[in-house]
């Protein structure tokens, strides 16, 4: 069982904490609207609610933010996340989606790196993920992939062991640096869902052969 305190409390905040609880993790959830967040725990079945800023109970610390916002609340929490594992979900496309508001050469999920405390370990995960499909059970009888990437062995380890727990397929695509490959991956799901698919109900995967 893993510890996971989710901080956000959009839709991809709701599918990780619904699916996390499900498969036996404790969870902890986390918003600046105290009432707002209090009100999203209470429509989970077992979740408790957190206090914004404050050090984040579980060991693994989801940033389910824009991450237009996710760098300032990283630098807001500051060494309350030292020693934790940084999950980044973003996807850091700018408004037009024809590329993305993070520096030549870097990724959101580096650049949230670099605004960490040193103790702490960011992986990036579930940006080729909808929330709808988080919460789906498997694609025709095949696994949903969830690709990560990370500079800590250990700490994608453990978010390996987190994402088995939810039902779905950890696929370890190396360094931090494939981050910027996974947002590649997640604005090709973007121009997708709205140029051909014209839907949210699909994912990227890896088939065996």
């Amino acid at each position: 069982m893993s510890s996971i305190s989710i901080i956000g409390l959009g839709n991809m905040a709701k599918a990780l904490a619904d699916r996390s609880l499900a498969g036996g993790n404790s969870v902890e959830v986390i918003g600046r609207d105290s009432a707002r967040a209090a009100e999203f725990a209470a429509a989970l079945d077992g979740a408790t609610v957190g206090s914004a800023g404050a050090a984040p109970v579980g060991d693994i610390v989801v940033l389910a933010v824009p991450y237009a916002s996710a760098t300032a609340v990283v630098a807001e929490y500051g060494d309350a996340l030292d020693g934790k594992v940084l999950v980044d979900i973003s996807n850091p496309v700018n408004p037009d989606m024809t590329g993305f508001v993070t520096p030549e050469g870097s990724s959101g999920a580096q650049e949230i790196a670099r605004a960490a405390p040193a103790g702490a370990h960011v992986v990036k995960a579930f940006n080729t993920l909808f929330a709808n499909v988080v919460l789906a059970d498997s694609a025709k009888d095949r696994p949903i992939d969830v690709f990560i990437a990370g500079d800590d062995a250990q700490a994608k380890a453990r978010v390996s062991t987190w994402v088995q727990s939810l039902g779905l397929r950890p696929q370890d695509a190396g360094p931090l640096h494939m981050a910027r490959a996974l947002e590649d991956a997640g604005l090709l799901e973007m121009g997708l869902a709205n140029h051909s698919i014209k839907h949210t109900n699909f994912s990227l995967g890896v088939n065996l052969l």
